[in-house]
């Protein structure tokens, strides 16, 4: 345990942090399990949802801008080779 009152603030910080990314991190995870276990149809329709996901994920600093294109990338070559 910290001696410092900065000290002790920033393990509060800290935890508020790791909470909230945890929240955003497993939307991105669960929205890209689904579009992997669906029809090639519903996949396509669920692209839009899958982007706007990724990006606000990276917007707010919790994925780094590579890893979100890797993931929209990932997800679309699913959606859109197997839609065809």
């Amino acid at each position: 345990m910290p001696n410092l009152k900065a000290s002790i603030k920033d393990l509060r910080k800290t935890a508020k942090r790791t909470e909230r990314r945890k929240g955003v991190v497993s939307q991105v995870r669960n929205i890209l399990k689904k579009i992997r276990t669906v029809t090639p149809e519903e996949a396509k329709k669920m692209l839009p949802a899958v982007y706007s996901t990724v990006d606000k994920a990276v917007q707010s600093g919790i994925l780094k801008k590579n890893t979100g294109d890797r993931y929209k990338a990932r997800a679309a070559k699913r959606a859109l080779v197997a839609a065809k």
